[in-house]
């Protein structure tokens, strides 16, 4: 008998092992990514894509799995797989509307478009994919839907858009919502919706295609898409991975099929060198702290621009070397003793400080739990123990433990980014202060089921380090851009518990850490770290003291070259991303950049307004609705006084 690569299951092995293990083989194929990672929990099915691969989340079976469960979460992986091999993230990107609510339809039809891709080569998965859709329409109740305003557009054109390239007829939970809206959308872009299936397996010519749907539908204007991306530009996209080649292999432990999708090698290699250009940093680059998100990816984070004046402010800025760049975890800056040090003597710094900003923290978690609605399902065969249903276990130990299970609340699906102006004008009591604000607020966050991240920024050297001398031996070539080498610190990522990043806050306390502050491009990169986030609502706030200065770039460029790039990349944020942008400016007028702003006088206020900002955020009901982009004139500054009070820490 020969030998098998893959161990048998032991004795020990939970019953539904062998068919995890089933599903991810076979998803890892799907997909053509034998490094997939694939992870089990009871939490919400999500996808991770960052430089280094891919992370998937599936739902746990349970112990006793029943066909439809199976397939369930067959579709889960199947739709997951499909969306690695068949989807191109950069042409996605570039040709997404602008609006909230058009991104959403734009959003889930082109889901439809990858999954039709596999439903059409394999009915296994046609079939997997049908039972998945179906559990989650009926999840959300939509077959008790009685109006055309309560069922959501964008589940019933994709169901429709489905049905028009595949021929299988909606699942039976969605079939009120399409009834609903199909003979409003027949008769606005019938005609539009049976030219999709022509370009089924090309996404640019689908997404341009769509586009004259969601125009024919009134979810976008006219003429939104102005450009279309220049030669050079498309010679560098990846060949759609539409055109992939799906097939089936064998079949699995458990009785599914094997499914894989054989893609175009020239997809393939596109694809790896976008993933390598993600970010162009030669050290530190981290599995967990540099992931992109399956619908918004690594590189420019920025929407197709409204108008060509916007895109050459943009264009404008560049760096005359990205070499030399660095993304660093704060652990690999200096070792673990100096770290363990360097945080004594913060806490010993802040100590009275420390306490004022903790009664703070507590009164935030104390309205942020209060909004905070807990449900449970009970009766169930996994999750957490329910102690209320002991008792009956005792008086009759045939009866089998009983578990519970917390469900799902939008308010935890929130992640919060602080980012943290490291530069040398920052020495002394504002870095302190604001290393402690940081730290209490990350820990009180946490308590309350809110992911948090801390970033830093600065420059590796002063007066341009080895850029500057890249420049120099390279004949002064006129018009350089950047001139300095970019050093981003990710002292805690939104995934890692606060327990282990604690004392990577005290690095801010190293002599020598704190230099120059490039502001444009430290807030691009981490808002593509927000847009690569899997939660729904992303908010970024950063706290810096003055605009940005690096006299090596200011010395051979324009005196507003970093600026103006700082106004263009706030800009972009606040009109055209669905990240909400909030900043604290320590002794530095900042309302003039951001619309929504506050500075503040002394760095003792900073927890003050941080926890205040943050409770009036977390007060509102949902993220605001990003309405259509107000463009002002290149240069205009925001004046006037913030519309935000400042609160005192006393």
């Amino acid at each position: 008998m020969s030998s098998s690569n893959q161990k048998p299951p032991s004795k020990a092995d939970a019953p539904q092992e062998p068919f995890k293990r089933a599903v991810a083989g076979c998803m890892r194929a799907l997909a053509r990514m034998p490094q997939l990672e694939v992870a089990y929990a009871a939490e919400k099915p999500s996808l991770v894509q960052s430089a280094a691969g891919a992370k998937a989340r599936l739902p746990e079976p349970a112990r006793k799995l029943d066909a439809r469960e199976a397939a369930i979460l067959r579709g889960h992986a199947d739709s997951m797989a499909l969306r690695l091999t068949c989807h191109n993230v950069d042409v996605h990107r570039r040709l997404t509307p602008p609006a909230a609510s058009a991104r959403a339809v734009f959003d889930t039809v082109e889901q439809a478009r990858v999954e039709a891709i596999g439903s059409l080569r394999m009915q296994g998965v046609a079939a997997n994919l049908d039972a998945m859709l179906d559990d989650r329409f009926q999840r959300a109740r939509y077959a008790d839907v009685a109006a055309r305003a309560d069922a959501p557009l964008e589940d019933a054109l994709a169901m429709i858009v489905r049905e028009r390239l595949t021929g299988l007829k909606p699942p039976k939970n969605a079939q009120r919502i399409v009834d609903l809206w199909r003979p409003w959308v027949e008769e606005r872009a019938g005609a539009d919706l049976d030219r999709l299936g022509a370009s089924i397996e090309d996404q640019r010519g689908f997404a341009l295609a769509l586009h004259k749907v969601l125009t024919a539908l009134e979810v976008i204007e006219e003429g939104s898409l102005e450009s279309q991306p220049d030669e050079e530009e498309s010679s560098t996209d990846a060949p759609d991975e539409g055109d992939a080649d799906v097939s089936e292999e064998g079949s699995d432990e458990d009785g599914g099929e094997a499914r894989q999708v054989e893609a175009s090698d020239a997809a393939t290699e596109a694809m790896e060198d976008h993933e390598a250009d993600a970010e162009d940093a030669p050290t530190g680059e981290f599995d967990d702290e540099a992931d992109f998100s399956d619908s918004e990816q690594a590189g420019d984070p920025r929407r197709p621009p409204a108008s060509g004046r916007v895109e050459t402010r943009g264009s404008e800025y560049k760096a005359f070397t990205k070499k030399f760049d660095e993304i660093i975890a704060a652990e690999d800056l200096c070792d673990a003793e100096e770290l363990e040090r360097l945080r004594a003597y913060l806490d010993k710094q802040l100590n009275n400080l420390s306490s004022i900003v903790s009664r703070l923290a507590n009164r935030l978690q104390r309205r942020l739990m209060a909004q905070q609605s807990r449900s449970w399902e009970f009766d169930l065969e996994e999750g957490m123990l329910d102690p209320a249903r002991l008792p009956r276990v005792v008086v009759d130990p045939q009866q089998p433990l009983s578990f519970k299970r917390e469900k799902d609340t939008d308010f935890r699906d929130t992640v919060v980014t602080l980012l943290i102006d490291n530069s040398g004008s920052m020495r002394g009591r504002p870095i302190t202060v604001a290393a402690t604000c940081a730290d209490i607020l990350a820990r009180t966050l946490e308590r309350c089921g809110v992911k948090v991240e801390i970033l830093g920024f600065t420059t590796r050297a002063w007066k341009g380090g080895q850029s500057r001398e890249a420049w120099l031996q390279a004949n002064k070539p006129a018009s350089p851009g950047r001139l300095n080498d970019l050093r981003h610190i990710i002292y805690k990522s939104a995934d890692a518990p606060w327990r282990r990043a604690r004392k990577h806050l005290g690095l801010m306390m190293r002599e020598g850490l704190l230099k120059e502050n490039i502001d444009g491009e430290a807030l691009e990169w981490a808002h593509r770290r927000l847009l690569a986030r899997p939660e729904q609502r992303r908010i970024l706030m950063m706290i810096s003291d003055g605009a940005p200065v690096d006299d090596s770039t200011l010395s051979v460029n324009p005196g507003n070259y970093l600026e103006k790039h700082l106004r263009f990349m706030i800009e972009e944020i606040e009109t055209r991303s669905p990240v909400e942008l909030i900043a604290i400016g320590i002794g530095h007028d900042v309302t003039r950049y951001y619309r929504r702003a506050v500075t503040i006088v002394d760095a003792e206020e900073l927890g003050g307004v941080m926890t205040e900002k943050l409770a009036e955020l977390f007060s509102e009901t949902s993220a605001p609705e990003r309405t259509a982009p107000q463009r002002r004139a290149a240069g205009q500054m925001r004046q006037g006084p913030t519309s935000f009070e400042r609160p005192s820490l006393h």
